[in-house]
C-alpha cells in the first residue's frame, strides 16, 4: 500500500529502535523506572479533585466500584498497548503504532491528537499546582499577589508559579532523561508513601454507617446514583487513570523494551487502581459522600482530615492529624510536578517521531550530542505551554479533556485486530490475550467514555484537527520520507474529503453546543465553529478543483 496510507514496515522500526550512538536517545530505563514514569503521571489531577465530586453526585460510597469498571477499561487499552510497544518498541506511542498498522494519514491524525492532549493536560495541572501552592503559603503565612498568581481571566495579570513550574520541569527534561528520571522516582515513593499514610491513619477513624447505603437509590435521573450512576462515574473517573499510555513514548530510552514495556505498562495501572480504591475507601468512610458537594467538593482531601478525629463536647470534631493537611498538599505539588514532566516528556517524544518521518521538519528531531535529548522540541513545549498556563483559566484548561486520547486508544485497538490478521508471524515479547475479545472491549469502551464528553470538547478537537490537517496538506505529505519529493500522492482525495467532512463536523458541533447551552447564551465558540468550517471547506474544494486542473493539464502533455 502506498499514498497516504503507506505504512512504515515493522524491520525499520525495530531497525530504528536498536540504533545507538551520540544522535540517538539514551537506554537508561528498567521496569522500575517506567512502573514509577507510569504511576507518576497517572496519580494526578484526578485522585485529589474528582474523586469527592464524583462521589456526592453520582456513585456515593460505590465510588471504589467506578473506579474498578474505569480500570478494566483502561486495562484492555493496556493490554493493546503493551502488545505494540513490545513489537514495535520506539518513541511515539500511539502514533507509531498506527504508522506501522493503518498509513500514514491515520497515524498523522492520532500524532496530532496526542500532542493537543499533552499540551491541556500539562497547561491544566501547572495551573492547578499553582493554586495548590497559594493555598500552601497562606498555611504557612505567606501570602502571594493575586495579580501574580492568576491569569487576567481570573482577576490577575498573570499566573507566575504556574510559568515557572513548566520551566523548571522543561530544564529537568533538557538535562537527560536519567537525571529526570531519577528525579521522577523520588517524587512517586514520597507520593504514593502520603497516600498511604493517609489510608493507614483514616482506616480507624471510618464510621461503617458512612457506607450505608453503599450503593444510593437512583434519583429517577439518569447517571445520579444506582447501577447507572456507577458507570457514569466510571466514565469520568476513568480520566483519572490517563496517563498509563505515556509510559510507552519512552520506548527508545528503556534498556530492554520488549520485556520491560508491558511490566511498565500493566504493573503501573494495578498499583494506581489499587491506591485510588484503598483511598476512595477511606475518603467515603471518614466523612458522608454527602459532605463532598459544592465548593469543598473540589479538595475531598481535607475535607476527609477534617473528620479524622474525636468530637468535643459540643460535637465538633477536633482533628487527629492537623498536620496531615499540609502534608497532603505538599504531595500533592510534588506530584504535579510528576505529571507536568512526564506529559512534557511525551509530547516531545511524539513530535521527535514526526519529525523523524518528515512530517514535521527536522528542526524538532535534532538531539543534543550532550544531554542526548530533543532539546528543540522540549523548548517548544517549554514556552508554548508556559504561556497558556500563564495566560488563560484552568476552566478552559480543563474543558479540553482526554477526548483525543481515548480516539487513540480507540485505534490501537482496532490496530491490534489488523495486525493479527496482516502481520501474524511478527515476533512479539507479549501478546493479547483472547484476541479478538480483548480489543472489542476495548474500542466499546472508549468510544461509549467519548459519548460522555460535552459539545465544546467536541468543538475544540474538531478546530484543533482542521489546523493539523492543514499543516500535513502544507508540509508532511510533501516530506514524508516514505515517499520523498512525489508532486501527487495517492489517497490525496482522502485527505481532502476527511476535510471537508470536518468542516461539517464543525457546524454540527457548533450547533450542538449552542443548543445545550441555549440560544440566549453567548456565541463566541458557535462563530468560531462556523468561521473554521467555511474557510476550510472553500480551502479543500479548491484543493479538489486544482488537482483536477493538474491532472487534466498532464494527461494533454
Amino acid at each position: 500500500m502506498n499514498g497516504l496510507f503507506v505504512r512504515k514496515s515493522i524491520s525499520s522500526l525495530q531497525s530504528e529502535a536498536q540504533q545507538s550512538g551520540a544522535k540517538t536517545l539514551k537506554r537508561v530505563l528498567g521496569p522500575v523506572s517506567l512502573v514509577a514514569l507510569g504511576v507518576g503521571v497517572i496519580i494526578g489531577a484526578g485522585l485529589f479533585s474528582i474523586t469527592g465530586m464524583v462521589a456526592s453526585a453520582y456513585t456515593g460510597p460505590a465510588i471504589t466500584l467506578s473506579f474498578v469498571v474505569a480500570a478494566i477499561g483502561c486495562c484492555f487499552a493496556g493490554l493493546c498497548y503493551a502488545e505494540f510497544a513490545s513489537m514495535i518498541p520506539v518513541a511515539g506511542s500511539a502514533y507509531t503504532y498506527s504508522y506501522a498498522t493503518m498509513g500514514e494519514l491515520i497515524a498523522w491524525i492520532i500524532g496530532w491528537d496526542l500532542v493537543l492532549e499533552y499540551t491541556v493536560a500539562a497547561t491544566t495541572v501547572s495551573i492547578s499546582w499553582s493554586r495548590y501552592l497559594v493555598v500552601f503559603l497562606q498555611g504557612v503565612g505567606i501570602e502571594l499577589p493575586h495579580s501574580l498568581t492568576a491569569c487576567p481571566w481570573d482577576g490577575g495579570i498573570i499566573n507566575v508559579p504556574a510559568m515557572i513550574i513548566v520551566v523548571l520541569m522543561s530544564l529537568i527534561l533538557m538535562r537527560g532523561t536519567a537525571g529526570s528520571s531519577f528525579f521522577n522516582g523520588l517524587i512517586v515513593f514520597l507520593k504514593i508513601g502520603v497516600i498511604l499514610t493517609f489510608v493507614v491513619l483514616g482506616w480507624k477513624f471510618i464510621q461503617t454507617d458512612n457506607y450505608v447505603p453503599y450503593i444510593p437509590e437512583n434519583t429517577g435521573t439518569f447517571g445520579h446514583f444506582g447501577l447507572s450512576g456507577i458507570f457514569r462515574g466510571a466514565a469520568i473517573v476513568f480520566f483519572a487513570f490517563l496517563g498509563f499510555d505515556a509510559v510507552s513514548t519512552a520506548a527508545q530510552e528503556t534498556k530492554n523494551p520488549k520485556r520491560d514495556m508491558p511490566i511498565g505498562i500493566l504493573v503501573s495501572l494495578l498499583v494506581c487502581t489499587v491506591l485510588y480504591v484503598l483511598f476512595a475507601h477511606v475518603m467515603t468512610g471518614v466523612a458522608s459522600y454527602t459532605q463532598f458537594g459544592g465548593q469543598e467538593g473540589i479538595a475531598p482531601v481535607a475535607v476527609a482530615i477534617s473528620n479524622m478525629g474525636v468530637p468535643d463536647a459540643s460535637g465538633v470534631i477536633q482533628p487527629a492529624y492537623p498536620w496531615l493537611n499540609k502534608a497532603i498538599i505538599l504531595a500533592i505539588l510534588l506530584g504535579y510536578c510528576s505529571v507536568i514532566m512526564v506529559t512534557l516528556l511525551a509530547q516531545s517524544r511524539v513530535f521527535l517521531s514526526m519529525s523523524r518521518d518528515g512530517l514535521l521538519p527536522p528542526f524538532f528531531s535534532k538531539i543534543n550530542e550532550r544531554f542526548r535529548t530533543p532539546v528543540h522540541s522540549n523548548a517548544l513545549f517549554m514556552v508554548a505551554v508556559s504561556l497558556l498556563a500563564g495566560l488563560i483559566p484552568a476552566q478552559v484548561a480543563g474543558e479540553m479533556t482526554s477526548i483525543g486520547t481515548l480516539l487513540a486508544f480507540t485505534l490501537v485497538c482496532a490496530a491490534v485486530l489488523i495486525v493479527r490478521k496482516t502481520m501474524p508471524d511478527i515476533p512479539r515479547a507479549f501478546k493479547v490475550p483472547f484476541v479478538p475479545i480483548i480489543p472489542i472491549l476495548g474500542i466499546l469502551t472508549c468510544l461509549c467514555m467519548m459519548c460522555f464528553l460535552p459539545a465544546d470538547t467536541w468543538i475544540r478537537l474538531v478546530i484543533w484537527m482542521l489546523i493539523g490537517l492543514d499543516v500535513y496538506a502544507a508540509y508532511g505529505i510533501k516530506h514524508s520520507k516514505l515517499e520523498p519529493g512525489m508532486k501527487h500522492r495517492k489517497g490525496d482525495m482522502v485527505l481532502n474529503i476527511l476535510g471537508i467532512a470536518l468542516s461539517v463536523m464543525s457546524v454540527i458541533t457548533g450547533l450542538w453546543h449552542q443548543q445545550t447551552v441555549g440560544w440566549e447564551a453567548d456565541k463566541t465558540l458557535l462563530i468560531l465553529s462556523f468561521i473554521f468550517a467555511f474557510t476550510h471547506l472553500a480551502y479543500y474544494m479548491l484543493r479538489i478543483w486544482k488537482h483536477a486542473q493538474e491532472i487534466k493539464i498532464e494527461q494533454k502533455v
